[in-house]
């Protein structure tokens, strides 16, 4: 047996808890590592914590300006020099899953060895990926190492809501971000993909705390329901729209954006049922796409939705927000808006997709004016590759 499969076969019959443990056996008894940490990536994509047993015991580490950081942002192996007068170096590899980025392994061995098992170690990396992926189904260690702080039962719910925060496939990268992260109420993202079609949606729903949270958790598994019964994105919409009513009756609503894109064509279909926007950057010139819009779902009994046609190029970049992006005022009463939106566009343009809404959403805290927003912010970015 090679070490790869060593690694990898130990990695598949550890125990969910036991993770870390087993990978770090075998990295050192068959790649002569010093030392394996892993790190796991922050609800709000600050920092990147240490995976051990509840207290923590090491130090989280930066996502923006350490080693690790640049292997969790570049998703590429980073090494660097353990030491002035070392002769082992630290390899920092992304711990990936089809695209989603979980966070990084951190493995010290030495220099002379890094060059021919370096590839085998970023495969290990994503091996690793898959089964803490597997795991959270039955631990919570790797939950726990992704809060730097206590989540409130709200912002628990909709991260469990969610489908992950950035995936790629040969068509498109997808990347999305909610702020704050710790304290999310309605704001919501979701997304499923088959072999030809990538369906996509962006929520926005009314009120604060634990209630925002139960209309958007109705609201989305109602779109899923409607959705995995293969029905149309319009029909979707109007079955969501009666759940919600149903329960509510009226009282409180959602806003909803969807999407369902061919990928052999990129042709869509959309129902824009609400607040969230879309901006499209386009060989170097950002436009907001304007949709027909219709009633927010549960409004009104027995709405009926039309769905529109809508066509992306490869090469094309979708940057889709909610209210609480756009709509926030500055210390002197100045909306984000459109010309805001479209600057911060253009500087992000050369980032991944992944990596474009956290970007913007620092350039939303500092025109607030404040760390803590009044509202719920979200954005996600799609990058169009076409077939």
């Amino acid at each position: 047996m090679n070490r790869y499969v060593a690694a990898e076969r130990a990695l598949r019959t550890a125990a969910p808890h036991d993770l870390l443990n087993a990978v770090r056996r075998v990295l050192i008894e068959q790649y002569a590592a010093e030392t394996v940490e892993l790190f796991m990536a922050d609800y709000g994509l600050t920092v990147l914590q240490p995976v051990s047993e509840l207290p923590h015991t090491m130090e989280p580490v930066s996502i923006h300006n350490s080693p690790a950081g640049r292997a969790f942002a570049a998703q590429e192996p980073f090494v660097e020099s353990a030491g002035l007068r070392s002769r082992e170096v630290r390899a920092h590899l992304p711990v990936s899953v089809r695209g989603d980025r979980l966070g990084v392994l951190s493995v010290t061995l030495l220099a002379d060895a890094v060059d021919a098992c370096l590839a085998e170690l970023t495969d290990i990396a994503e091996v690793l990926g898959h089964e803490v992926t597997v795991a959270e189904r039955d631990t919570d260690l790797y939950l726990q190492a992704r809060r730097k702080d206590r989540l409130t039962l709200a912002a628990e719910m909709q991260w469990q809501l969610l489908p992950g925060r950035s995936c790629a496939r040969d068509e498109y990268e997808l990347g999305a971000q909610l702020e704050p992260a710790y304290a999310i109420f309605g704001d919501n993202f979701d997304w499923s993909a088959t072999a030809d079609r990538l369906m996509l949606y962006v929520t926005n729903g009314m009120g604060e705390g634990i209630e925002a949270s139960l209309l958007t958790n109705l609201a989305i598994n109602a779109l899923r329901n409607a959705r995995r019964a293969g029905i149309s994105v319009d029909d979707q919409a109007a079955l969501a729209d009666q759940a919600v009513f149903a329960h509510y009756r009226g009282r409180c609503y959602l806003s909803v954006l969807m999407f369902d894109f061919d990928l052999a064509t990129g042709r869509a279909r959309v129902v824009d049922a609400g607040s969230p926007q879309m901006l499209r950057l386009r060989g170097g010139t950002v436009e907001r796409i304007a949709f027909e819009a219709q009633l927010p779902l549960g409004m009104f009994e027995e709405t009926d939705y039309v769905a529109q046609d809508f066509a992306v190029e490869p090469g094309d970049r979708l940057v889709f927000v909610s209210d609480g992006v756009y709509a926030v005022a500055s210390p002197r009463g100045e909306a984000y808006g459109d010309a805001a939106l479209t600057r911060a566009i253009q500087a992000t343009r050369l980032l991944p997709a992944a990596e474009v809404p956290r970007a913007i959403l620092r350039e939303l805290t500092g025109h607030r004016g404040q760390p803590l927003p009044d509202d719920d912010a979200l954005v996600m970015c799609l990058d169009w590759r076409g077939r």
